[in-house]
């Protein structure tokens, strides 16, 4: 059901004031990212840690306790910092997160960091309220974690957080990280352990501009 902007879900609310933070690389500003969530949690009647294993680099940890803590946890993680902008391709303030009409009685929202990856962070804060609301208590802990600087490597932010007690205490048995964002209700998960394969091929053949309409050329033999 479409609503107008008057009536806009207090979700949707919630998600562009996220968006409306300039958390954008090289300056991002975690201060207000760390205030939202801090908000967010405490609506939610959720304790919430920060941590900052370097200075001005804050890692959010908002946690729902479950009915059984001694468990291995859950930990859904998403990053606030976004990539860099350039305004003059925009159509739209790429911070002001307007929500448009797209002409069927819907709206799409505009702005930078809406899909990688504020909208994952804000969808899983979404879906404990509603699982809050009808009475559900998980049987693990979860942990809803906020990282900085994924956009530049993490060198600063999870990289630094994985290796100290704090993350150790988190007991942490499942990950979830960012996938793709998806128009409509289905959630796309992904399994991948990423790891550095340097792979050399050779390929032997004619070598030359495409408009040559050469024969035997090494790059029909190497993409399949």
């Amino acid at each position: 059901m479409s609503l107008a902007p008057t009536q806009e879900p207090e979700s949707v609310k919630r998600f562009r004031e996220y968006l409306r933070i300039k958390s954008v690389q090289p300056n991002p500003d975690y201060a207000s990212c760390v205030a939202f969530l801090e908000r967010q949690a405490k609506e939610m009647g959720l304790p919430v840690k920060v941590h900052e294993c370097v200075k001005g680099k804050p890692v959010v940890i908002i946690t729902w306790e479950g009915a059984k803590p001694d468990l291995p946890t859950v930990m859904l993680n998403s990053h606030m910092d976004v990539v860099p902008v350039f305004p003059d391709k925009w159509e739209y303030d790429p911070f002001s997160a307007e929500r448009v009409p797209i002409g069927n009685g819907d709206y799409k929202i505009v702005a930078r960091g809406a899909q990688d990856m504020k909208i994952c962070g804000s969808c899983y804060l979404e879906a404990v309220r509603v699982l809050q609301a009808r009475g559900v208590k998980p049987e693990r802990t979860v942990h809803i974690a906020f990282v900085p600087d994924e956009e530049i490597g993490s060198a600063d932010g999870v990289e630094v957080f994985v290796k100290t007690d704090g993350f150790s205490a988190l007991n942490v048995g499942f990950f979830l990280d960012e996938g793709i964002a998806n128009p409509g209700a289905d959630l796309r998960v992904f399994y991948g352990e990423r790891a550095t394969w340097w792979v050399e091929f050779t390929a032997r053949g004619n070598a030359g501009h495409g408009s040559q309409f050469l024969e035997n050329t090494v790059g029909t033999k190497i993409v399949p």
